[in-house]
């Protein structure tokens, strides 16, 4: 086992969600919000990428706190009917990691309880701890909060946890504390989004079953 603890984003890393819900959901926000504006799908992912979600919303749309409180309430219903699937590959990887005796954590934007859902629903082994989007505002990624709680919990060094994250948050959360990094690169093949994270990840992968090969030197 290269890694004692293997620190998992969640939307499009373990599952497929930002076309198939984030991105729709968004889209009904913007209907009551933002009647009129409209935003394409690989520009969705370019804004999350950079600058992240809640810069995104206030730089590009001027949203409020209130209209935030709004945004998430939609998109808290949009999520509540709708559960996306895991990508093929991640339940026999995080199989492995804890069979090795390894752990496993959730560093997201998403909330806990979607969380814990998508994992039962997928029939994937239930983390060892969560950070979602309940979490302070300063304690979310890209805080570094998460991975120190990981260490101190676990008594682990940086060097021996993996970050595996899809966008730069996850990226520069890692690179905040010394954690390695590993660019989750199935989601989408956007141009300058794939470009940044192989130039800048310690390592950088476009199907799971590259990476369970790279933790456990074996095929799936």
């Amino acid at each position: 086992m290269k890694y004692q603890c293997l620190v998992l984003d969640h939307d499009d890393t373990v599952v497929d969600s930002t076309a198939s819900i984030h991105y729709p959901a968004f889209l009904e926000a913007l209907k009551i919000m933002r009647p009129g504006e409209t935003l394409s799908l690989e520009d969705y992912f370019r804004e999350n990428f950079s600058p992240g979600f809640i810069e995104f919303c206030t730089q590009r749309y001027q949203m409020t706190q209130q209209d935030l409180d709004v945004e998430v309430e939609i998109w808290r219903n949009y999520v509540k009917n709708h559960i996306p699937k895991a990508y093929h590959g991640i339940k026999e990887l995080i199989e492995r990691q804890k069979a090795e005796g390894g752990y496993i954590c959730v560093v997201s934007h998403s909330y806990d309880f979607n969380i814990r859902r998508d994992y039962k629903a997928n029939n994937l082994p239930e983390p060892d701890l969560i950070f979602g989007w309940e979490y302070p505002a300063h304690q979310r990624k890209p805080s570094p909060y998460a991975l120190e709680v990981i260490c101190n919990k676990f008594d682990l060094e940086p060097s021996q946890l993996l970050m595996v994250d899809d966008l730069k948050p996850g990226y520069d959360m890692a690179k905040a504390f010394g954690v390695p990094f590993a660019g989750a690169g199935w989601a989408n093949e956007i141009p300058e989004i794939r470009s940044f994270m192989q130039e800048n990840s310690d390592f950088y992968f476009t199907r799971v079953e590259e990476l369970f090969q790279f933790l456990f030197e074996k095929h799936i």
